[in-house]
């Protein structure tokens, strides 16, 4: 798990969805040039932005995009923004102002997306899949590579119950940390079938937030993971994921959020005992 990536731009190599129509109807071949971005905000509410996504530019490319008055005013803009930073590394990266000051966003497949903040009142941290062609803010943490499995674990109650405890705080908010969170969470071992039992419960979650999308393009996960409104299908798709990541750990499964924790943390001491040995 990695974070996003962290413009430090100024703004200026961010679009509105009004100036990016306007900028592909006098010049239509930016439009490979033009990526959709999320923000925890735009991601969890549906908000619509984009970016001058210039990483896989060749240098061809930039010489004939700095003939674009539009965005040869917009690079300048970096550069001048960052040039006054107090911070060296901020100046040093004025160098490559057609560039988000640190890129992590994977070239080919899909990732999962996770939001760092997220609400304390909902019953799930809201992720998703997203492929290589949207861009992610620092404000999401990303998976890069990441299959239904690790997307079944990370959207069980037995994560999200061990996040609650160890995770920091944005005021009441959870405040996910991949050092925390991600890299210290007790993980299960399981056989070939049981993974796939998890994918298959992992997809049923995807499938009926797709039915409720279909049904209004304008709902938002915001939306579908209100604690008072998520619906029906989709609460029964996430209880019958839990209770079979629950029997990954203990063939019992457990009654609260405490006995996950407990159980948790017992497996941790175990799992990090036996790294020390080694």
């Amino acid at each position: 798990m990695v974070y996003g990536n962290k413009p430090v731009d100024g703004g200026f190599l961010f679009l509105t969805p009004q100036e990016r129509q306007e900028l592909l109807q006098k010049q239509p071949g930016l439009v490979e040039f033009i990526k959709k971005i999320l923000g925890a905000d735009e991601f969890l509410n549906n908000g619509e932005r984009y970016c001058l996504w210039l990483a896989d530019a060749s240098t061809k490319q930039l010489r004939d995009l700095m003939q674009i008055p539009e965005i040869k005013t917009r690079i300048e803009g970096v550069k001048t923004m960052r040039l006054a930073s107090t911070k060296a590394k901020t100046q040093e990266s004025a160098n490559k102002s057609w560039l988000f000051d640190e890129i992590r966003q994977p070239k080919t497949g899909s990732y999962i997306l996770v939001p760092r903040v997220s609400s304390e009142r909902r019953e799930y941290v809201p992720m998703a899949f997203l492929t290589s062609d949207t861009i992610t803010t620092d404000r999401n943490q990303m998976i890069p590579n990441a299959t239904l499995y690790e997307f079944g674990i990370l959207n069980s109650k037995m994560h999200y119950d061990w996040m609650s405890v160890v995770t920091g705080r944005l005021e009441s908010r959870f405040n996910y940390s991949a050092k925390l969170v991600y890299n210290n969470f007790p993980w299960p071992d399981v056989t070939l079938e049981q993974t796939a039992h998890i994918e298959k419960l992992a997809q049923t979650i995807l499938d009926a937030r797709a039915e409720e999308f279909t049904q209004d393009p304008n709902t938002s996960l915001a939306d579908l993971y209100d604690p008072n409104l998520m619906p029906s299908t989709l609460r029964k798709a996430h209880q019958t994921l839990d209770k079979a990541v629950d029997k990954l750990y203990s063939s019992n499964g457990f009654k609260t959020p405490l006995e996950r924790v407990n159980h948790l943390f017992q497996r941790y001491a175990q799992l990090s005992g036996s790294v020390n040995k080694k």
